[in-house]
């Protein structure tokens, strides 16, 4: 039994990486008396097609985006804690009983494995995490089982590998956002019936986890992302993708940008929010959410967020895991903020030093 997603290893200091289909991310973090500190941190862009729906796809671009991040950020730290995207995982909560020891526990899941998964055993990672006594039955714990093809873990290790780094960690991206999400949660008067839900717009995938008492309850994948409003700027423009990239961040571009261009786009995202929310509610209990935190590289779109607040009803922020943290002499604190939003999964696999 491979127990390489999110358990079995004792904490120490790890960089986090965050690999997303636009770009790579590397942070590091300290804590002294309960208090974080950013101590080094770096983005660097990933060409079109390296990593496709958050699938590797080109493992030795990846690394040497990865290696290039890596030599900015000036960390020292060798080992990284990496995650797979909650579309190739298979994650269940089945019940055993409470006076198995660990050991007996891996065993008997291992034997009933295939039970869960819809893969043969031989290409998958398989790991379990004891979340606790089970409400419903004494005598019996809750069991969280986790599971990956090995192909998405190797990719990643394989590319860190190149790069000159170590994968002590391999987690979940949702297990990692929910890991941050209690450093936003700091942030705002919540209580533990909050719901909360985190929209995450990335390159190519727009990814909606609701959180509620510190766990995540829904998590749902579509196909959107700022890739198309980058695409959209070449296309109007007639620039390359790299120059359309830049113009997607610092604006101006030319004088009908604003109206033409990026106002459709804000359209298009609260349509995408609206329309995840509902799927939500259609699928739960609920028929609102406390909280909207918008995450990911199109979250600081200017102006979105209050689109975002008037369209759905319900007050709507951009989320900055590192507001109360202290930053390190040497750390570029304007790029530190404006990269923020995008920094969840990584400042989440950052944290897995001080489990």
């Amino acid at each position: 039994m491979l127990k390489e997603l999110f358990g079995g290893w004792r904490p120490s200091p790890v960089v986090g990486v965050d690999i997303s289909s636009s770009a790579v991310k590397v942070l590091e973090l300290s804590c002294n008396n309960g208090r974080y500190r950013v101590e080094s941190f770096a983005v660097a862009p990933l060409p079109q097609n390296a990593v496709i729906e958050k699938n590797i796809a080109d493992t030795e671009v990846v690394a040497e985006s990865l290696r290039l991040a890596h030599t900015r950020s000036r960390s020292k730290q060798k080992n990284a804690a990496v995650a797979v995207s909650g579309a190739a995982v298979i994650t269940k909560v089945i019940e055993m009983a409470a006076d198995m020891s660990e050991e007996v526990m891996e065993s008997q899941i291992t034997l009933e494995a295939d039970q869960y998964i819809p893969y043969p055993l031989e290409e998958v990672a398989l790991d379990f995490e004891v979340l606790g006594p089970s409400d419903r039955n004494e005598g019996m714990v809750e069991v969280l089982l986790a599971a990956s093809r090995q192909e998405n873990i190797e990719t990643r290790v394989e590319a860190l590998e190149l790069a000159d780094l170590e994968a002590k960690v391999v987690d979940i991206e949702a297990f990692a956002l929910e890991r941050t999400f209690a450093l936003i949660a700091e942030q705002f008067e919540l209580n533990e019936n909050s719901v909360v839900a985190i929209v995450d717009v990335g390159a190519t995938v727009t990814t909606l986890s609701v959180i509620v008492d510190d766990e995540t309850i829904y998590t749902r994948e579509q196909l959107f992302g700022g890739r198309q409003l980058t695409e959209e700027i070449q296309r109007r423009y007639g620039v390359t993708y790299e120059e359309a990239g830049m113009a997607k961040k610092d604006g101006g571009i030319a004088d009908d940008y604003e109206e033409e261009v990026l106002e459709p786009f804000r359209d298009a995202v609260v349509q995408q929010i609206n329309r995840a929310l509902q799927f939500f509610f259609s699928a739960s209990q609920y028929n609102m959410v406390d909280l909207v935190v918008l995450a990911g590289g199109v979250a600081s779109t200017t102006g979105l967020a209050d689109r975002v607040a008037e369209e759905t009803g319900t007050s709507t922020v951009v989320a900055n895991p590192f507001a109360n943290m202290e930053v390190a002499p040497g750390v570029d604190v304007l790029a530190l903020n404006a990269d923020a939003p995008s920094m969840m999964i990584a400042c989440g696999l950052a944290l897995r030093s001080f489990d």
